[in-house]
């Protein structure tokens, strides 16, 4: 039958068959959860579910465990797979960023993400963009318990080999994550630049090849960039100044805690850019230039700004994506200023797509609102969220201020320090 459909009944098709493959990963919850119950502590459960699902003993195990957290603990992220929204492995990834908190505490989050949910606030569908928005969460429910499990897991880093097919292995570094950051960041910088005199391998290959040669003490090929590393670290003013413990966010991870972010703003050793934002409005401050390749500043600014691909679904740090021109330049004409009203960070493949006549991308970077249209007339739409939760909006009326008593002293008009 689905030979005989139209291109347009196939992402028909496609909806219907996500929202099939949710249910029955909801209704396989519930019954992993009401046998946990049937058979209290059996150890051979695991192995009796594997057999029956087709599946490792170790992911029947996940699973269960899966199934009993969904249904004991976030009963709104069950909702959500029974409605059709979210499947399996994007509710177990909200189950392994929820499984630090009590039971209550995890219930609070669930509450909160359902609410996210139903009105579309919750910012990006995908899985990254609900664990990111559930770790806010998280931070924002237990922000004290939040930094000491990051501490301890920060003490459990490791390095894992992991032996794979056709003579291949992953090397696996468990690291904080700003670490991990700047290592890739730098290994990219090296990459790009041995890249210009060595086009036959991919940027893929010359990472790992470059990872190799410096974990072995061999020379990569290149000396190091006088900035191999460059990555943020977005925490507001008042969070700095140890007034406030929310709204620190590492770029391309999402928020850690408020003592960590400090620490790593201190550390002399440090690699990453501390971005102060106004705990006002939760945003940076705009630059503008009226050029045609923006400058080391301005691409800064987009990236602080922006800190992912401005294309819904993709999450490219904004730091390693490609300064967009929301409104062409042109030189003739002097359309499209570089500015960061009118730029966004698209990866180097979002980029590219902006030009395909039949795909269509939009950016509002004032509310942080991207919109990207598929060649069958599909939206997709999401929301970038602020560091922090904003005081007051710009579009706010003014707060009426209290008539001064007139006194004899004239009015100071001096800075306030």
């Amino acid at each position: 039958m689905v030979e005989q459909v139209s291109e347009q009944e196939l992402w028909g098709t496609l909806a219907a068959v996500r929202q099939m493959r949710a249910r029955a990963d909801a209704l396989e919850a519930r019954a992993l959860a009401r046998l946990c119950r049937l058979r209290g502590g059996d150890r051979w459960l695991a192995r009796e579910v594997a057999l029956e699902l087709r599946i490792s003993p170790r992911q029947a195990q996940a699973r269960l465990e899966r199934g009993v957290a969904l249904v004991g603990r976030l009963p709104g992220v069950l909702g959500a797979m029974e409605a059709g929204e979210i499947e399996g492995y994007t509710a177990g990834r909200l189950v392994e960023a929820t499984a630090m908190l009590e039971d209550p505490q995890a219930r609070q989050v669930d509450a909160e993400l359902a609410e996210k949910l139903a009105t579309g606030r919750v910012g990006s569908f995908d899985p990254t963009g609900l664990v990111q928005a559930t770790r806010r969460l998280v931070e924002k429910t237990d922000p004290e318990g939040q930094t000491a499990r990051a501490r301890r897991a920060r003490a459990g880093r490791r390095v894992e080999l992991i032996h794979g097919e056709h003579a291949t292995a992953t090397l696996a570094a468990d690291l904080p994550a700003e670490l991990a950051a700047s290592c890739y960041a730098r290994l990219d910088a090296l990459a790009r630049r041995l890249r210009r005199h060595d086009p036959h391998r991919t940027l893929d290959q010359l990472r790992a090849d470059i990872c190799a040669d410096l974990l072995l003490g061999r020379d990569p090929g290149v000396t190091a960039p006088a900035a191999a590393a460059t990555a943020f670290l977005h925490l507001p003013v008042d969070t700095a100044l140890t007034m406030s413990e929310q709204g620190c966010e590492l770029a391309g991870y999402g928020p850690i805690p408020a003592p960590i972010a400090r620490e790593i703003m201190t550390n002399p050793a440090s690699t990453w850019r501390a971005v102060l934002t106004d705990p006002a409005t939760g945003a940076p401050v705009d630059l503008g230039r009226r050029r045609r390749r923006p400058s080391a500043l301005i691409r800064d600014l987009v990236a602080v700004r922006d800190r992912e691909c401005a294309t819904p679904g993709c999450h490219r740090p904004a730091q390693r994506s490609d300064f967009d021109h929301l409104t062409p330049w042109t030189r003739n004409h002097g359309h499209g200023p570089t500015t960061t009203g009118n730029g966004g960070a698209k990866c180097r493949r979002c980029h590219q797509l902006k030009d395909h006549p039949h795909w269509k991308l939009h950016h509002n970077p004032t509310t942080g609102t991207s919109t990207i249209t598929t060649p069958t007339g599909r939206h997709y739409t999401q929301h970038r969220h602020t560091i922090t939760t904003p005081t007051h909006h710009p579009s706010d009326p003014p707060t009426p201020q209290p008539p001064q008593q007139r006194t004899g002293n004239p009015p100071n008009t001096g800075p306030p320090f």
